[in-house]
Formats: structure tokens, sequence, C-alpha cells
């Protein structure tokens, strides 16, 4: 269990009061809910995440890096999957919540670069033998673990702004066979990737010079997707302020595709980071235009992978990380206190899920 939770963990060391419920949404059309993921390093802390969570939340994230130290050292993916990630979905399961699961297998703080773990080896994705550790991983977990929904790839946009084309190339290769792996192996899982809004937008730096790309070339270099993943950090993209957002921010994405949405990551600091202004009623300012946005384009959820803050004490922060502009992202802080946020978030859980 310390291995399974503590693994899970460490995919980050890689206009009115603000405390007024959201007007009533009846029904919402999206399930809502959080990551474990928590304050600091611990499995206590980690448990009382999840308890944490199952009291603000109709469904899970879980946010799952590829351990390719170890599936590059002939560990079984099948013996990784049931120590380290299947007592997290059961955690989860015994409080009754679907699961989205959003594998990383790039640098998630970093989209220019690859893994950490396979730079430390001097391995890359565009070798065949780590796209094949890739594939064993995601069909095991899908097998075991079950989720109902599943990103094979996260940012897809992002990585091909930031990232080198041989990387991009072989996150369309490694993905799509995977997909093709898991339908024949009678999977029925339904399947992502998740796309960067704010890049979508050309809202940050080198992805469009401030117009509207969109994701064209995403739907067409991933066809298998059964619905899109969006990630969106507004403050970072721009935004002043949360009422700035279009409201058509993520329904415009829907113009190139049929397919349902849902925000697997994203969210508003409720603290200034370096360029950006920010406050707690900002914060909760943001979660009433979330959701706002999420009505417009009848997304069917919305996740933020923090619940918690982080003391960035407890995290291994390498020279340079961006990990702090992400510190404040929690409803409550690092001592579970609440923030004004979390009363628009449940203001807006307790009202009804519509049937779809």
């Amino acid at each position: 269990m310390r291995s399974a939770l503590l693994t899970l963990v460490l995919v980050l060391s890689c206009a009115s009061s603000a405390t007024e419920p959201a007007a009533a949404r009846t029904p919402r059309t999206y399930r809502m809910g959080f990551s474990p993921i928590p304050p600091r390093l611990s499995v206590p802390e980690v448990l009382r995440t999840i308890d944490s969570v199952s009291k603000h939340a109709d469904a899970a994230l879980m946010v799952v890096e590829v351990p390719w130290k170890a599936l590059l050292a002939d560990t079984s993916a099948t013996l990784l999957v049931r120590r380290d990630n299947l007592p997290v979905a059961q955690l989860f399961r015994q409080h009754g919540m679907p699961i989205v699961a959003t594998i990383e297998l790039a640098n998630g703080l970093d989209r220019g670069a690859e893994a950490d773990a396979l730079v430390a080896l001097g391995r890359s994705i565009a070798e065949p033998a780590v796209q094949r550790a890739y594939r064993e991983f995601v069909v095991a977990f899908d097998s075991i673990v079950h989720p109902d929904w599943l990103a094979l790839a996260m940012e897809t946009n992002l990585i091909r702004a930031a990232a080198k084309p041989g990387v991009y190339a072989a996150v369309v290769t490694m993905t799509n066979a995977t997909a093709a792996q898991l339908r024949a192996s009678g999977s029925a899982t339904k399947l992502m990737v998740s796309v960067q809004v704010e890049t979508a937008w050309g809202r940050l730096a080198g992805s469009g010079g401030g117009s509207f790309v969109g994701i064209q070339q995403d739907r067409g270099d991933f066809p298998f997707v059964q619905l899109l993943g969006l990630s969106s950090y507004p403050y970072l993209g721009g935004f002043a302020a949360p009422e700035q957002i279009p409201l058509d921010y993520y329904s415009r994405l829907a113009s190139a595709t049929t397919l349902p949405m849902m925000v697997v990551e994203g969210g508003w600091s409720s603290g200034s980071v370096p360029g950006v202004a920010s406050s707690p009623d900002l914060q909760a300012r943001y979660i009433r235009r979330q959701m706002q946005l999420a009505d417009e384009a009848k997304l069917l959820g919305v996740f933020q992978i923090t619940f918690t803050d982080l003391d960035l004490t407890s995290f291994p922060v390498p020279s340079g990380s961006i990990l702090p502009i992400f510190a404040q992202l929690g409803l409550v802080d690092a001592s579970y206190r609440a923030k004004p946020a979390l009363a628009v978030w449940d203001s807006v859980l307790a009202n009804a899920l519509a049937t779809r």
C-alpha cells in the first residue's frame, strides 16, 4: 500500500462576493472530482486526501506516470499495476466513484522535454522498445484497474508545439498502437487524449501568437478517441480575471469534433505567482466561471488534479521547476482548511446530475 500511494503522488515531482454560492444549475451534465495527490508526501496524507475528496466529488481522477525505470528494467507491468495503482482505485471505488485515469507518458511539467526517468536513463519514447513497454503497461493497467475513462496521452497539442518533432511523432505512433491493442483485447474502456486549451486558443508562448489554433490536427492524429480531455489554466494564458474568459472557451473546441469533452486538469491559483496576481476571491470566481463554461459546452466531467495546496517543503522541487506556480490550486490549503472556492464548487456539486 505504501508504494502504491506514493507512486501516484510522485507525478507532480516530475463579480459578487466569491464566498456566495454559485447560481443553481439543474441539472448539471458533468461529474466533478479530484485526484488524491496530497499536500505532503506521506501515506497518511494520501489517505486523508482520498477521504476528503470523497466528500466533495462524485468521480475520481487517477494521474498515472508511466513507471519507466521499472518497466525498462524488465519489471512486470502486471506486478507494477497491481502493487501501485490497483489499491488506489479500490479506495475510490469503496466510495462509489467512477474513475478517470490519465497516463502521463511525457514530462508533465515541461512539454518540451521527455519524462525525467527516461532522460536519466538516456532513453526516448522514439525507441521501439520504450514504446513496447508503454503498450504493455497501459494494457495491464486497463485490464486490472478497469477505469471508466482512460487518457493515453496528455496535452498533445502542447507537446507538438514544444517538443522535438520526433517526440510528438512517437506519441502519435504509440498511442494509436496501444488503442488498437486495447480494442483487440476486448477492452470497452472509453479512450481519449487531452489537449491544452490555452494552446488551442494561441495564448501560450509559441502556440499561435494569440490567434485561435483549434484542435483539428489532434483529431486527425488520434482518431481512436471517443471523448476529448481538456487541460486549462487560464491564469497562465493572460487572463487577469476569470470573467474575461470567453463563454465559448470550451465549446468552440467542440466545433472541431462531435465528441463529448471533459476537463481532466486545470484550475486557478489562489495566490500570486511570478507574472500573475491572484487571490482566493479570484480563484472562487474562476470556479464559478469554470462551471459556466462547462454548462455551455455540456461537458461530461470537470476535474482538478489537486484538491489541496502543496507543501513544497515535502516535494522534491528541482531548480527551475515550474511546480511552484501550481502549488496553490487546491480548494483547501495544505492544512485542509477550506478556501472560498470550495463553497462555490460544493454548491454546483449539489445539483442533480443529468443522465446521458
